[in-house]
């Protein structure tokens, strides 16, 4: 049977009250690579929620969670839509959704308010590879969302979500630096974080 031998370690008493370890603040740039911005579902599991689960578990999770995005699986763990919070909170499908069968806003599903694949847009890995940050800013200059799907091919060549970018994201990047402004920090989606930075960085 294996076992572990290790010399013990005494801890160490703090000396004094110590500072706080912080990002670089002149480590953001727009001419950064977009990759900077992606959260790899290689490295963090994705977020995800059946389509039958009640708004209210999404709700809680998101909360909880502090997550904006949750993505909707069926049984294969494919995506089949994704869930923003803006449409959990106060978000009008859910009232859509209560008038079209009759529901209370407890009986409401994800899948009756998530937005499904066919409306999606992604962009592929290879393609936000390419792209500085501020490139990425000026494609998606007119997008509403606040997050950006990212895709791959797999081994077998199926397509797949590799991750996400968030336009949160960028903006805490952006928050980071000297010459931050308070409206960069309130944007919301691409489009507010893209009008927001032109005259800034871009």
């Amino acid at each position: 049977m294996n076992q572990l031998h290790a010399s013990f370690m005494p801890l160490s008493r703090l000396e004094a009250a110590p500072r706080l370890a912080t990002p670089a603040r002149d480590g953001f740039s727009v001419l950064n690579p977009a990759l900077e911005m992606l959260t790899d579902f290689l490295r963090v599991a994705p977020r995800t929620i059946r389509a039958d689960a009640d708004v209210n578990e999404a709700h809680l999770m998101m909360r909880h969670g502090g997550f904006r995005l949750l993505l909707v699986t069926d049984d294969q763990q494919c995506c089949i839509g994704v869930l923003a919070a803006r449409e959990v909170i106060g978000g009008r499908r859910i009232t859509l959704a209560q008038q079209q069968h009759g529901l209370s806003s407890d009986e409401v599903t994800v899948g009756m308010i998530m937005t499904p694949w066919q409306k999606l847009s992604a962009m592929p890995l290879e393609q936000l590879a390419t792209l500085t940050i501020g490139d990425l800013l000026l494609s998606l200059e007119s997008m509403t969302d606040q997050h950006l799907l990212v895709t791959e091919r797999d081994q077998q060549g199926s397509l797949r979500i590799r991750g996400l970018v968030s336009a949160a994201d960028i903006r805490r990047a952006v928050g980071r630096t000297e010459s931050a402004t308070p409206e960069v920090a309130t944007a919301n989606s691409f489009a507010d974080t893209y009008r927001m930075m032109m005259g800034h960085d871009l």
